[in-house]
């Protein structure tokens, strides 16, 4: 009989040499066999398997002579780079719903936020906070000129002074040394609408000098886009670094039809040896706040300033001429084509047009007594709205070009109000409608716009391509089903399609389901 001490030194010998531990014979965690590989370069697809071990994508080829702890065979479905959301608003709602359902549902793993000026006001505690939270995608940020210039200056419309700007200078450098991807400008936005070229140039030059890109909600959408893409376009000469133009779109039913013009200042730009280029949401509506029908001037100082100002029947008059004046610039007969996303002060109005909340309010169908009850919005602490104010041709138009991004321009979810249905099915609706269905791109450009192109201008190199020693950020789905289910009048629908995700080699959805994994981390400039 063998003593209890050498049957002990024989199981320990065991292990070492692999025996009776099936874990430690395995080649990789997570094999995924019989996909159709498209690695996120614009290639085309081909049939292989691909390894996962220890987060990082191990092997891709012929695997099937391999063993995995979990092996899942995909069934001939598409094996892509998980897709990166250039243009996010998580900043609050990621703590509040941290598994980030409506993004993961809809196949993205990694998000770019603080878009549009507006970031976290301390990069380096917003991102110990996901740290500690525990989040299931990837989050990198830009930091945000209307962020920086409220800490440095307030919500006012002043001059700026040199003490101003080298407060702002230092904010910027700061965000850069705490890992922001870049700047971003919100140039419709408080206070960024009262900024002069020369004081986002400088915050530019900043970011420039850590590697970092400019991306900018340009100063109009609108009757005056040429001047804010040539804007754009000039801050990125002047700092030297790359541009990235947010949701790229012409806006208000006078500039229907401007796309050629619009996309050529863009062309011209690249021609000329400049990195521009451009991010687009599928869909013809935005959403922004109610807030923006307001005059610039009559904005400065935030919502406080603005009821003092409506309280002057003198000063309330001369908004009210500006707005109707500007309503008829984009040849709006009323404002039908506004549709409040939020109200809190009456969730009634939630998915209602302001036509059809003045009918509410008893008032006639008249521009004059909308503007009223546009006032009266904001004056109740103002809404979240969505603006059907763009032409599908436009649309179309744009995502033919192939240096054009996809950017859901949305927080995370939680399934309250009318939001805009592109926070659950922008990728989705990309594959479906415009690449499957309309066939203006193909399956590979859209990946390659979704992955690789992405994490090349943010510079995150570690993401956006299926290649050995990469992370292991993948998606796998059917492109003859998937899907965007999301609609305006009925926004909470996650997308089908996607069936199994992994965000840094974990299953955060397994055949179609959230696992509640959180196995995202914080991206910094080079991750």
């Amino acid at each position: 009989m063998f003593s209890r001490k050498q049957i002990l030194i024989a199981f320990i010998l065991s292990l070492s040499l692999g025996k009776f531990s099936p874990l430690a014979a395995q080649d990789y965690d997570i094999l995924l066999l019989n996909g159709r590989i498209i690695n996120g370069a614009g290639n085309a697809w081909f049939y292989g398997d691909l390894g996962i071990k220890a987060g990082k994508i191990a092997a891709i080829g012929q695997l099937k002579n391999k063993t995995a702890t979990k092996t899942i065979d995909v069934e001939n479905r598409v094996i892509a780079p998980g897709f990166i959301d250039v243009h996010g608003h998580i900043e609050g709602s990621i703590f509040r719903r941290p598994t980030a359902d409506n993004f993961i549902y809809d196949g993205v793993t990694t998000i770019i936020t603080g878009n549009c000026g507006s970031a976290s006001d301390d990069l380096a505690d917003f991102f110990r906070k996901l740290d500690s939270a525990r989040v299931s995608i990837n989050v990198a940020s830009l930091a945000g000129h209307n962020t920086i210039r409220r800490q440095a200056v307030g919500l006012e419309n002043l001059p700026i002074t040199e003490m101003h700007q080298r407060k702002m200078d230092s904010l910027m450098a700061k965000a850069m040394q705490d890992g922001a991807v870049g700047l971003s400008t919100g140039l419709i936005y408080l206070p960024g609408m009262y900024a002069q070229t020369s004081e986002v140039v400088s915050l530019a030059k900043v970011a420039a000098t850590y590697g970092g890109v400019y991306a900018s909600h340009i100063r109009s959408e609108g009757g005056k886009v040429a001047e804010a893409i040539d804007e754009a376009i000039e801050i990125g000469r002047q700092a030297k670094l790359p541009v990235q133009i947010s949701h790229f779109k012409v806006a208000g039913r006078a500039n229907w039809g401007r796309s050629t013009e619009t996309l050529g200042y863009i062309k011209k730009a690249r021609e000329e040896g400049y990195d521009v280029t451009i991010d687009q949401y599928p869909y013809t509506a935005s959403s922004t706040n109610l807030n923006t029908q307001l005059p610039d001037w009559a904005q400065s100082g935030g919502l406080d300033s603005i009821r003092k100002r409506l309280s002057d029947p003198v000063i309330k008059a001369r908004i009210e001429k500006e707005m109707q004046a500007n309503l008829k610039r984009n040849n709006y007969p009323n404002y039908s084509y506004a549709v409040v996303a939020r109200h809190e002060a009456d969730s009634s109005y939630n998915g209602k047009s302001i036509t059809e909340i003045n009918q509410l309010k008893g008032r006639k169908n008249k521009v004059k007594e909308e503007i009223k009850t546009v006032l009266e919005l904001i004056h109740a602490g103002g809404a979240q709205m969505v603006y059907h104010s763009m032409n599908e041709n436009d649309l179309r138009y744009f995502m033919a070009y192939p240096h054009n991004m996809i950017g859901a321009d949305a927080g995370v979810s939680d399934g309250t109000g009318m939001p805009h249905p592109r926070g659950y099915g922008s990728n989705a609706r990309v594959l479906g409608k415009y690449v499957r269905e309309e066939k203006i791109i193909t399956l590979e450009e859209a990946i390659r716009r979704m992955t690789s192109l992405a994490a090349q201008k943010f510079n995150l190199p570690s993401r956006g391509l299926l290649l050995e020693g990469k992370a292991a950020d993948i998606v796998v789905f059917d492109p003859a089903t998937v899907t965007d289910k999301a609609s305006f009048t009925h926004p909470h629908q996650f997308s089908e399609g996607f069936q199994w995700i992994l965000v840094n080699g974990e299953l955060v959805l397994e055949n179609g389901k959230h696992t509640g994994a959180k196995t995202g981390r914080v991206l910094r400039k080079g991750d």
